[in-house]
Protein backbone atom coordinates (compact mmCIF):
# COMPACT_ATOMS: atom_id res chain seq x y z
CA UNK A 1 0.00 0.00 0.00
CA UNK A 2 1.48 3.44 -1.18
CA UNK A 3 1.77 6.05 1.60
CA UNK A 4 -1.02 8.04 0.10
CA UNK A 5 -3.44 5.22 0.33
CA UNK A 6 -2.77 4.46 3.53
CA UNK A 7 -3.27 7.72 4.69
CA UNK A 8 -6.40 8.05 3.34
CA UNK A 9 -7.79 5.15 4.58
CA UNK A 10 -6.85 5.96 7.99
CA UNK A 11 -8.30 9.07 8.16
CA UNK A 12 -11.86 7.59 7.28
CA UNK A 13 -11.42 4.21 8.83
CA UNK A 14 -10.86 5.79 12.77
CA UNK A 15 -12.52 9.39 11.78
CA UNK A 16 -15.57 8.56 14.85
CA UNK A 17 -13.53 7.04 17.28
CA UNK A 18 -12.31 10.00 19.29
CA UNK A 19 -15.57 11.94 21.16
CA UNK A 20 -13.99 11.22 24.11
CA UNK A 21 -10.40 13.22 23.62
CA UNK A 22 -9.64 16.39 21.72
CA UNK A 23 -6.53 14.57 20.61
CA UNK A 24 -7.51 12.80 17.08
CA UNK A 25 -5.94 9.65 15.91
CA UNK A 26 -1.91 9.71 15.81
CA UNK A 27 -0.62 9.37 12.25
CA UNK A 28 -0.33 5.95 10.65
CA UNK A 29 3.23 5.77 9.98
CA UNK A 30 6.87 7.41 11.00
CA UNK A 31 6.97 10.82 11.07
CA UNK A 32 9.31 13.19 9.70
CA UNK A 33 10.10 10.82 6.57
CA UNK A 34 11.94 12.30 3.89
CA UNK A 35 11.92 9.78 0.65
CA UNK A 36 12.97 11.88 -1.95
CA UNK A 37 15.11 14.95 -2.43
CA UNK A 38 12.98 18.35 -1.95
CA UNK A 39 11.21 19.10 -3.90
CA UNK A 40 10.65 15.76 -5.67
CA UNK A 41 9.64 15.61 -9.63
CA UNK A 42 5.60 15.55 -8.31
CA UNK A 43 6.25 19.26 -6.27
CA UNK A 44 8.66 20.55 -9.23
CA UNK A 45 6.28 20.33 -11.47
CA UNK A 46 3.37 21.82 -9.71
CA UNK A 47 5.77 25.01 -9.11
CA UNK A 48 6.34 25.12 -12.46
CA UNK A 49 2.71 25.25 -13.73
CA UNK A 50 2.38 28.13 -10.22
CA UNK A 51 5.12 29.82 -12.22
CA UNK A 52 3.58 29.82 -15.15
CA UNK A 53 -0.08 31.11 -14.14
CA UNK A 54 -0.71 32.01 -10.22
CA UNK A 55 0.04 35.77 -8.94
CA UNK A 56 3.70 35.76 -8.48
CA UNK A 57 3.20 37.56 -5.19
CA UNK A 58 2.60 34.53 -3.57
CA UNK A 59 6.46 33.58 -2.74
CA UNK A 60 7.46 30.96 -0.42
CA UNK A 61 10.12 30.18 2.04
CA UNK A 62 10.52 26.52 1.17
CA UNK A 63 9.33 24.58 -1.90
CA UNK A 64 6.73 22.72 -0.13
CA UNK A 65 3.66 21.40 -2.36
CA UNK A 66 1.30 19.82 0.09
CA UNK A 67 -0.94 16.76 -1.04
CA UNK A 68 -2.88 16.19 2.66
CA UNK A 69 -2.67 16.92 6.08
CA UNK A 70 -3.49 14.71 9.52
CA UNK A 71 -2.69 15.70 13.33
CA UNK A 72 0.64 17.02 13.23
CA UNK A 73 1.85 15.69 9.49
CA UNK A 74 1.65 17.42 6.44
CA UNK A 75 2.47 14.94 3.28
CA UNK A 76 3.68 16.49 0.03
CA UNK A 77 2.56 14.97 -3.03
CA UNK A 78 5.86 13.10 -3.26
CA UNK A 79 5.31 11.25 -0.23
CA UNK A 80 7.28 13.43 1.75
CA UNK A 81 6.09 13.66 5.61
CA UNK A 82 6.82 16.59 7.84
CA UNK A 83 6.33 17.56 11.35
CA UNK A 84 4.18 20.68 10.93
CA UNK A 85 5.09 23.79 13.53
CA UNK A 86 3.58 26.00 11.36
CA UNK A 87 -0.15 25.50 11.09
CA UNK A 88 -0.98 27.57 8.67
CA UNK A 89 0.28 30.56 10.54
CA UNK A 90 -0.98 29.64 13.35
CA UNK A 91 -4.88 28.83 11.79
CA UNK A 92 -5.01 24.83 12.39
CA UNK A 93 -5.76 24.78 16.05
CA UNK A 94 -7.16 21.43 16.20
CA UNK A 95 -4.77 19.97 13.82
CA UNK A 96 -4.75 19.09 10.62
CA UNK A 97 -8.17 17.52 9.45
CA UNK A 98 -9.58 16.70 13.11
CA UNK A 99 -12.23 14.16 12.96
CA UNK A 100 -14.76 16.42 15.06
CA UNK A 101 -14.42 19.21 12.67
CA UNK A 102 -14.53 17.11 9.53
CA UNK A 103 -17.49 16.10 10.52
CA UNK A 104 -19.27 19.20 11.83
CA UNK A 105 -18.39 20.59 8.50
CA UNK A 106 -19.93 17.62 6.30
CA UNK A 107 -22.85 17.66 8.54
CA UNK A 108 -23.30 21.38 8.20
CA UNK A 109 -22.40 20.89 3.84
CA UNK A 110 -25.28 18.82 3.83
CA UNK A 111 -27.70 20.95 5.68
CA UNK A 112 -26.93 24.38 4.34
CA UNK A 113 -24.06 26.01 2.85
CA UNK A 114 -24.79 29.64 2.46
CA UNK A 115 -28.31 32.05 2.65
CA UNK A 116 -26.65 35.55 3.90
CA UNK A 117 -27.34 36.26 7.66
CA UNK A 118 -27.51 39.78 6.61
CA UNK A 119 -30.90 38.96 5.20
CA UNK A 120 -31.80 36.02 6.91
CA UNK A 121 -31.35 34.18 10.02
CA UNK A 122 -30.11 30.46 10.59
CA UNK A 123 -29.07 28.62 13.79
CA UNK A 124 -25.24 27.90 13.71
CA UNK A 125 -24.37 31.76 13.39
CA UNK A 126 -25.96 32.48 16.59
CA UNK A 127 -25.12 29.56 18.18
CA UNK A 128 -21.33 30.49 17.82
CA UNK A 129 -22.26 34.35 18.90
CA UNK A 130 -23.45 33.13 22.10
CA UNK A 131 -20.61 30.58 22.59
CA UNK A 132 -17.95 33.53 21.74
CA UNK A 133 -20.20 35.91 23.86
CA UNK A 134 -19.54 33.45 26.85
CA UNK A 135 -16.34 32.88 26.66
CA UNK A 136 -14.51 36.45 25.93
CA UNK A 137 -13.24 37.63 29.15
CA UNK A 138 -15.56 41.00 29.26
CA UNK A 139 -18.11 41.77 31.73
CA UNK A 140 -21.71 42.81 31.06
CA UNK A 141 -23.12 42.55 27.82
CA UNK A 142 -21.34 41.66 24.78
CA UNK A 143 -22.34 41.22 20.92
CA UNK A 144 -20.27 39.43 18.24
CA UNK A 145 -20.04 40.27 14.61
CA UNK A 146 -18.85 37.21 12.05
CA UNK A 147 -16.68 38.47 9.23
CA UNK A 148 -14.26 36.41 6.68
CA UNK A 149 -10.59 36.95 7.94
CA UNK A 150 -8.52 38.37 9.98
CA UNK A 151 -7.93 42.20 7.75
CA UNK A 152 -11.90 42.17 7.84
CA UNK A 153 -12.54 41.77 11.39
CA UNK A 154 -9.91 44.43 11.42
CA UNK A 155 -11.92 47.18 9.14
CA UNK A 156 -14.79 46.15 11.53
CA UNK A 157 -13.47 47.66 14.50
CA UNK A 158 -11.99 50.00 13.09
CA UNK A 159 -15.16 51.47 11.43
CA UNK A 160 -16.85 50.56 15.16
CA UNK A 161 -14.50 52.76 17.07
CA UNK A 162 -15.14 55.68 14.66
CA UNK A 163 -18.53 55.30 15.03
CA UNK A 164 -19.06 54.87 18.24
CA UNK A 165 -16.74 57.23 20.06
CA UNK A 166 -17.50 60.14 16.86
CA UNK A 167 -13.11 60.51 17.10
CA UNK A 168 -10.97 59.79 14.42
CA UNK A 169 -7.70 59.02 14.99
CA UNK A 170 -6.14 55.47 16.05
CA UNK A 171 -2.96 54.34 17.39
CA UNK A 172 -1.42 51.11 16.52
CA UNK A 173 1.88 49.79 17.22
CA UNK A 174 5.61 49.08 15.32
CA UNK A 175 5.45 45.94 14.69
CA UNK A 176 2.55 45.06 14.65
CA UNK A 177 0.46 42.87 11.81
CA UNK A 178 -3.13 43.40 11.35
CA UNK A 179 -4.03 42.64 7.47
CA UNK A 180 -3.53 43.86 4.10
CA UNK A 181 -6.70 45.75 3.21
CA UNK A 182 -6.67 49.37 2.83
CA UNK A 183 -7.67 50.03 6.47
CA UNK A 184 -5.62 46.91 8.01
CA UNK A 185 -2.62 47.51 5.90
CA UNK A 186 -2.72 51.27 7.24
CA UNK A 187 -2.42 50.03 11.07
CA UNK A 188 0.35 47.05 10.12
CA UNK A 189 3.48 48.46 10.61
CA UNK A 190 5.44 45.33 10.37
CA UNK A 191 7.51 45.33 6.96
CA UNK A 192 8.09 48.28 4.65
CA UNK A 193 7.35 45.70 1.90
CA UNK A 194 4.29 45.48 2.84
CA UNK A 195 3.05 49.01 2.89
CA UNK A 196 5.71 49.93 -0.24
CA UNK A 197 3.80 51.70 -3.24
CA UNK A 198 0.33 51.43 -1.61
CA UNK A 199 0.14 55.26 -0.19
CA UNK A 200 -1.84 57.42 0.37
CA UNK A 201 -3.04 55.12 3.40
CA UNK A 202 -6.16 55.08 5.51
CA UNK A 203 -5.92 59.09 7.64
CA UNK A 204 -5.19 59.53 11.20
CA UNK A 205 -3.43 56.42 12.01
CA UNK A 206 -0.82 56.62 14.27
CA UNK A 207 1.90 54.24 15.43
CA UNK A 208 4.32 53.87 18.66
CA UNK A 209 6.55 51.67 20.62
CA UNK A 210 5.36 48.15 21.56
CA UNK A 211 7.16 46.32 24.62
CA UNK A 212 9.66 44.38 22.94
CA UNK A 213 11.69 43.81 25.69
CA UNK A 214 14.53 42.36 23.92
CA UNK A 215 14.99 45.48 22.08
CA UNK A 216 14.06 47.83 24.34
CA UNK A 217 13.12 51.18 22.31
CA UNK A 218 14.35 52.77 25.04
CA UNK A 219 17.38 50.95 26.58
CA UNK A 220 16.13 49.97 29.57
CA UNK A 221 16.60 46.55 31.23
CA UNK A 222 13.55 43.82 32.35
CA UNK A 223 15.24 44.47 36.12
CA UNK A 224 14.49 48.13 35.93
CA UNK A 225 12.04 48.39 33.72
CA UNK A 226 8.81 50.68 34.35
CA UNK A 227 7.39 50.09 30.77
CA UNK A 228 8.97 53.66 30.09
CA UNK A 229 8.57 52.53 26.21
CA UNK A 230 4.69 53.62 26.51
CA UNK A 231 6.07 57.26 27.18
CA UNK A 232 6.90 57.00 23.76
CA UNK A 233 3.06 57.84 23.45
CA UNK A 234 2.41 59.64 26.00
CA UNK A 235 5.33 62.02 26.02
CA UNK A 236 5.52 62.40 21.87
CA UNK A 237 1.90 62.28 20.70
CA UNK A 238 -0.52 62.76 23.37
CA UNK A 239 1.44 66.40 24.65
CA UNK A 240 2.49 67.38 21.74
CA UNK A 241 0.76 66.63 18.37
CA UNK A 242 -2.51 64.42 19.43
CA UNK A 243 -5.08 65.56 21.72
CA UNK A 244 -6.40 62.40 23.57
CA UNK A 245 -10.05 63.06 22.94
CA UNK A 246 -9.33 63.19 19.18
CA UNK A 247 -8.03 59.26 20.14
CA UNK A 248 -10.87 56.78 19.00
CA UNK A 249 -8.85 53.34 19.45
CA UNK A 250 -5.81 51.62 20.46
CA UNK A 251 -5.40 48.57 18.89
CA UNK A 252 -2.71 46.10 20.22
CA UNK A 253 -2.02 42.63 19.81
CA UNK A 254 -1.83 41.25 23.38
CA UNK A 255 1.08 38.71 22.15
CA UNK A 256 2.84 40.35 18.74
CA UNK A 257 2.92 37.82 15.89
CA UNK A 258 4.59 38.87 12.52
CA UNK A 259 6.54 41.51 14.70
CA UNK A 260 8.46 39.22 16.00
CA UNK A 261 6.68 36.29 18.16
CA UNK A 262 6.54 39.14 20.97
CA UNK A 263 5.54 38.34 24.95
CA UNK A 264 5.37 42.18 26.26
CA UNK A 265 6.29 43.09 29.51
CA UNK A 266 3.48 41.96 32.26
CA UNK A 267 3.09 45.83 33.03
CA UNK A 268 2.59 47.20 29.31
CA UNK A 269 -1.00 46.48 28.83
CA UNK A 270 -2.43 47.26 32.20
CA UNK A 271 -0.61 50.37 31.86
CA UNK A 272 -2.03 50.80 27.92
CA UNK A 273 -5.44 50.03 29.78
CA UNK A 274 -4.88 52.69 32.05
CA UNK A 275 -4.22 55.20 29.82
CA UNK A 276 -6.96 54.26 27.56
CA UNK A 277 -9.96 54.11 30.27
CA UNK A 278 -8.42 58.00 31.17
CA UNK A 279 -8.95 59.84 28.53
CA UNK A 280 -12.39 57.49 26.81
CA UNK A 281 -10.41 55.63 23.90
CA UNK A 282 -11.40 52.36 22.68
CA UNK A 283 -8.75 49.47 23.60
CA UNK A 284 -9.05 46.66 21.14
CA UNK A 285 -7.39 43.48 21.32
CA UNK A 286 -6.04 41.77 18.24
CA UNK A 287 -6.10 37.77 18.86
CA UNK A 288 -6.28 37.06 15.23
CA UNK A 289 -2.67 35.10 16.19
CA UNK A 290 -2.48 34.59 19.50
CA UNK A 291 -5.96 33.92 20.55
CA UNK A 292 -7.97 30.52 20.56
CA UNK A 293 -5.93 28.49 22.78
CA UNK A 294 -2.43 29.08 21.35
CA UNK A 295 -0.85 30.37 24.26
CA UNK A 296 -2.52 28.17 27.18
CA UNK A 297 -5.30 30.48 27.33
CA UNK A 298 -8.41 30.85 25.13
CA UNK A 299 -6.94 34.77 24.82
CA UNK A 300 -3.67 35.89 25.03
CA UNK A 301 -4.95 39.23 27.11
CA UNK A 302 -6.03 37.06 29.88
CA UNK A 303 -2.05 36.67 30.94
CA UNK A 304 -2.24 40.27 31.52
CA UNK A 305 -5.61 40.65 33.28
CA UNK A 306 -6.81 43.19 31.18
CA UNK A 307 -10.71 44.05 30.16
CA UNK A 308 -10.76 45.50 26.43
CA UNK A 309 -13.52 46.93 24.70
CA UNK A 310 -13.53 45.08 21.61
CA UNK A 311 -11.50 41.98 21.16
CA UNK A 312 -10.63 40.40 17.29
CA UNK A 313 -10.40 36.77 16.55
CA UNK A 314 -9.46 34.76 13.38
CA UNK A 315 -6.82 32.04 11.97
CA UNK A 316 -7.38 29.25 14.80
CA UNK A 317 -11.21 30.17 15.16
CA UNK A 318 -12.18 27.37 13.10
CA UNK A 319 -9.44 25.23 12.17
CA UNK A 320 -8.69 26.14 9.14
CA UNK A 321 -12.10 27.07 7.38
CA UNK A 322 -12.52 31.01 6.85
CA UNK A 323 -14.35 32.59 9.64
CA UNK A 324 -13.79 35.82 12.22
CA UNK A 325 -15.32 37.92 14.64
CA UNK A 326 -15.54 40.94 16.59
CA UNK A 327 -16.57 40.87 19.79
CA UNK A 328 -17.27 43.74 21.46
CA UNK A 329 -19.17 45.26 24.69
CA UNK A 330 -22.94 45.68 23.87
CA UNK A 331 -22.88 49.29 24.04
CA UNK A 332 -19.88 49.49 21.71
CA UNK A 333 -21.22 47.09 19.38
CA UNK A 334 -24.01 49.80 18.06
CA UNK A 335 -24.28 50.46 14.14
CA UNK A 336 -26.13 52.67 11.84
CA UNK A 337 -28.74 50.73 10.22
CA UNK A 338 -27.26 49.05 7.23
CA UNK A 339 -23.52 50.64 7.93
CA UNK A 340 -21.70 47.41 8.14
CA UNK A 341 -22.64 43.87 6.76
CA UNK A 342 -21.29 40.56 5.17
CA UNK A 343 -22.31 38.36 2.14
CA UNK A 344 -20.22 35.41 3.25
CA UNK A 345 -19.68 36.70 6.99
CA UNK A 346 -20.62 33.64 9.41
CA UNK A 347 -20.86 30.94 6.43
CA UNK A 348 -22.67 28.39 8.18
CA UNK A 349 -20.22 25.41 6.97
CA UNK A 350 -17.11 27.74 8.69
CA UNK A 351 -19.19 28.28 11.73
CA UNK A 352 -19.81 24.22 12.36
CA UNK A 353 -16.28 24.02 12.28
CA UNK A 354 -16.11 27.23 14.48
CA UNK A 355 -18.30 25.08 17.25
CA UNK A 356 -15.96 21.79 16.86
CA UNK A 357 -13.54 23.32 17.32
CA UNK A 358 -14.17 25.67 20.70
CA UNK A 359 -15.69 22.17 21.91
CA UNK A 360 -12.30 20.69 21.53
CA UNK A 361 -10.00 23.82 22.63
CA UNK A 362 -12.27 23.97 26.07
CA UNK A 363 -12.31 19.68 26.24
CA UNK A 364 -8.28 20.16 26.85
CA UNK A 365 -5.91 21.88 24.28
CA UNK A 366 -5.89 25.02 25.36
CA UNK A 367 -4.82 23.14 28.88
CA UNK A 368 -2.28 21.05 26.88
CA UNK A 369 -0.72 24.38 24.93
CA UNK A 370 0.32 25.84 28.05
CA UNK A 371 2.04 22.62 29.25
CA UNK A 372 3.69 21.51 26.00
CA UNK A 373 4.90 24.94 24.93
CA UNK A 374 6.41 25.54 28.18
CA UNK A 375 8.20 22.12 27.87
CA UNK A 376 9.08 23.14 24.51
CA UNK A 377 10.56 26.28 25.72
CA UNK A 378 12.72 24.90 28.50
CA UNK A 379 14.17 22.50 25.73
CA UNK A 380 14.97 25.33 23.58
CA UNK A 381 16.66 27.63 26.42
CA UNK A 382 18.48 24.33 26.99
CA UNK A 383 19.65 24.55 23.32
CA UNK A 384 19.99 27.79 23.38
CA UNK A 385 23.63 27.32 25.17
CA UNK A 386 24.79 25.12 22.09
CA UNK A 387 23.96 27.90 19.13
CA UNK A 388 25.71 31.33 19.62
CA UNK A 389 23.30 32.30 16.73
CA UNK A 390 20.29 32.04 18.91
CA UNK A 391 19.52 35.42 20.85
CA UNK A 392 16.60 34.57 22.31
CA UNK A 393 14.05 32.41 23.23
CA UNK A 394 10.29 33.63 23.98
CA UNK A 395 7.24 32.88 24.21
CA UNK A 396 3.82 31.87 26.44
CA UNK A 397 1.91 28.11 25.22
CA UNK A 398 2.71 27.19 21.95
CA UNK A 399 3.15 30.48 20.32
CA UNK A 400 7.24 30.61 20.46
CA UNK A 401 9.62 32.33 18.64
CA UNK A 402 13.36 31.75 18.45
CA UNK A 403 15.37 34.88 17.91
CA UNK A 404 18.67 34.79 15.23
CA UNK A 405 21.46 36.48 15.81
CA UNK A 406 24.73 37.55 13.95
CA UNK A 407 26.11 37.63 17.94
CA UNK A 408 24.49 37.97 20.94
CA UNK A 409 26.87 41.06 22.12
CA UNK A 410 25.56 43.24 19.42
CA UNK A 411 22.33 40.97 18.94
CA UNK A 412 22.50 42.50 15.43
CA UNK A 413 19.51 40.59 13.46
CA UNK A 414 20.17 37.87 11.00
CA UNK A 415 18.05 36.87 8.49
CA UNK A 416 20.10 35.10 5.98
CA UNK A 417 21.05 32.88 9.06
CA UNK A 418 17.38 32.76 10.07
CA UNK A 419 16.67 31.62 6.51
CA UNK A 420 19.23 29.36 6.07
CA UNK A 421 18.03 27.14 9.44
CA UNK A 422 14.74 27.68 7.94
CA UNK A 423 15.98 25.77 4.78
CA UNK A 424 17.77 23.06 6.51
CA UNK A 425 15.10 22.41 9.30
CA UNK A 426 12.55 21.99 6.43
CA UNK A 427 15.14 19.54 4.58
CA UNK A 428 14.57 17.54 7.77
CA UNK A 429 11.10 17.43 7.66
CA UNK A 430 10.24 20.30 9.95
CA UNK A 431 8.17 22.94 8.97
CA UNK A 432 8.79 26.29 10.38
CA UNK A 433 7.97 30.30 9.17
CA UNK A 434 9.71 33.78 9.72
CA UNK A 435 8.61 36.52 11.45
CA UNK A 436 9.90 39.75 12.52
CA UNK A 437 13.18 40.77 11.38
CA UNK A 438 14.82 37.09 12.24
CA UNK A 439 12.58 35.14 14.37
CA UNK A 440 11.74 31.69 13.53
CA UNK A 441 8.41 30.99 14.84
CA UNK A 442 7.24 27.68 16.05
CA UNK A 443 3.32 27.73 16.32
CA UNK A 444 2.72 23.89 15.91
CA UNK A 445 -1.23 22.73 16.29
CA UNK A 446 -2.16 22.71 20.06
CA UNK A 447 -2.49 19.25 19.54
CA UNK A 448 1.48 18.63 19.44
CA UNK A 449 3.12 16.45 22.35
CA UNK A 450 6.25 16.95 24.24
CA UNK A 451 7.74 13.76 21.68
CA UNK A 452 6.61 16.53 19.13
CA UNK A 453 8.45 18.98 20.69
CA UNK A 454 11.33 16.47 20.99
CA UNK A 455 11.43 15.88 17.70
CA UNK A 456 11.16 19.67 16.41
CA UNK A 457 13.96 20.41 18.74
CA UNK A 458 16.44 17.83 17.73
CA UNK A 459 15.81 18.75 14.25
CA UNK A 460 16.37 22.47 14.57
CA UNK A 461 19.56 21.64 16.36
CA UNK A 462 20.80 19.75 13.15
CA UNK A 463 19.43 22.32 11.51
CA UNK A 464 21.25 25.28 13.89
CA UNK A 465 24.61 22.98 13.24
CA UNK A 466 24.22 22.76 9.02
CA UNK A 467 23.30 26.38 9.09
CA UNK A 468 26.76 27.13 10.06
Amino acid sequence: MTPTRRFARMTVSRRNNVASSPFPPDYPGEYPKIVTPLPGPKAKELIARDARTVSQNLSKDVPLVVARGQGMVIEDVDGNRFLDFAAGISTVSTGHCHPEVVKAVQEQAGRLMHVCYTDFFYPVYVDLCEELSAIAPMRGGKRVFLTNSGAEAVETAMKLARLRTGRQKIVGFFGAFHGRTYGAMTLTASKPVQRKGYGPFLPEVLHTHYAYCYRCPVNRQPESCAVECLDLLTESYLHHSVDPSEVAAVIVEPVQGEGGFIPPHKDFLPRLQDLCHANGILLIADEVQCGMGRTGRMFALEHYGIEPDMIILAKGIASGMPISAVIARDDVMRWNDGGHGSTFGGNPVSCAAALATLRLLKGGLTENAGKVGAYLIDRLRALQGRHAAIGDVRGLGLMVGIEVVADRTSRRPAPQKRHAVIEKAFERGLLTLPCGASTIRLSPPLIAREADADKAVAILDAAFGAAG
